[in-house]
């Protein structure tokens, strides 16, 4: 009878065995949420898309609560498997998703605004870079402005091409290096290129070539007029226009002479008063430079400090041959043929106008 009781509890203790390790080996354990994975990689791409730069303290924010998380989960994974419960890190972890959405947000907003900002820049500094090349084209002295307009051309293109791989910072950094290029530019150019669009003096220049023209009109005679930006010589006849030539001036022509060697073309009324059939450079027309009004200019420098010392005013300022695209010492020069045939038609006493410009709307002007 005890046999009997005895193995029918074996029986019964080894079914009880049966069906707990049933359940043991039937129960897994909770699986992760799959919001953690979703935020691991949400943080990665927030990384690569430069949130420490474009958006560092919501950044910071959102690290901050992302590692308090993975704490928690921590804690959560350390409990045995059976007592797991996942749903409070899920919520917490979809909040954590949502903050890195709202990053990723103003991300996007910087960069759309870095984007429109340097964009503008860039496209504001080529046009800027390419009036100065206009600019420094129309007048000899700017020869070396143009090699400042060189150096900034090639960052701004390096800047640029930084830009297009959608680094901005780095972008923003270049274009920091145009300033001290382009500003010794316009140090070098504007200067001389303001008398251009100075109304005073270009209604000065503009008194003269009338007087000139007037002249020529009542005296039915030949009167010259050089305009310095335009590179160009009028000859009138009685009055109005009758033959014009390309001319080149001095290295430093589009100043107004102020001494000798200065390789300026200087700005006045003159007249022709010698004719050279033979000279260094084919023919020659000889002007009366020095003048009353270059003289009382010459002084008035030379107080200012000016001058440098123990220079001269200069002269023997000639209409010559050579080639008009030539670049003088001051003097104004057209083509073998053309001072052929100036020489022909023009006398001693003819009068010779230089002006800078001859109108308000100049190549200089309508530039700037």
């Amino acid at each position: 009878m005890n046999h009997n009781r005895n193995k029918a509890l074996n029986q019964f203790v080894k079914v009880v065995l049966l069906l707990w390790l049933s359940l043991i080996i039937g129960c897994k354990t909770a699986p992760e949420p799959p919001e953690v994975k979703h935020a691991e990689t949400q943080e990665h791409n927030l990384w690569r898309a430069g949130a420490s730069i474009y958006t560092p303290e919501e950044y910071t924010t959102y690290k901050t609560a992302l590692r308090k998380g993975k704490e928690h989960l921590i804690n959560e994974n350390s409990r045995f498997a059976w007592f797991r419960n996942y749903d409070s890190i899920a919520i917490e972890f979809r909040s954590i998703i949502k903050q890195g959405e709202l990053v990723q947000q103003k991300i996007q907003q910087q960069k759309e605004l870095k984007t429109k900002s340097i964009s503008f820049q860039i496209s504001y500094l080529k046009n800027r870079l390419e009036t100065l090349k206009k600019l420094s084209v129309l007048i000899n002295e700017g020869h070396m402005a143009r090699k400042d307009i060189t150096r900034a051309e090639l960052i701004l293109k390096e800047a640029e091409g930084i830009f297009n791989k959608e680094r901005f910072t780095d972008a923003e950094e270049k274009l920091k290096y145009l300033s001290p290029y382009m500003n010794s530019a316009i140090e070098a150019i504007f200067p001389i290129l303001n008398r251009y669009v100075d109304g005073n003096q270009i209604k000065k220049w503009r008194s003269w070539v009338n007087e000139t023209v007037s002249q020529s009109k009542e005296q039915q005679s030949y009167a010259i007029v050089v305009s310095k930006i335009d590179r160009l010589l009028i000859l009138y006849k009685s009055g109005k226009p009758y033959k014009s030539y390309s001319a080149g001036v001095g290295i430093n022509g589009t100043k107004d002479k102020l001494h000798q060697g200065d390789r300026a073309t200087p700005e006045g009324k003159y007249r022709i008063t010698k004719k050279l059939s033979r000279s260094r450079y084919h023919k020659a027309l000889l002007i009366n430079y020095p003048n009353e009004d270059d003289r009382a200019q010459f002084a008035v420098s030379k107080k200012k400090g000016l001058v440098p010392r123990g220079i001269g005013i200069g002269g023997l300022i000639e209409i010559h041959g050579g080639g008009s695209s030539s670049m003088t010492y001051g003097c104004v020069a057209l083509e073998n043929r053309e001072i052929d045939d100036l020489f022909s038609l023009a006398d001693v006493g003819t009068p010779v106008t230089i002006v800078g410009a001859l109108d308000y709307e100049n190549n200089i002007s309508l530039i700037m």
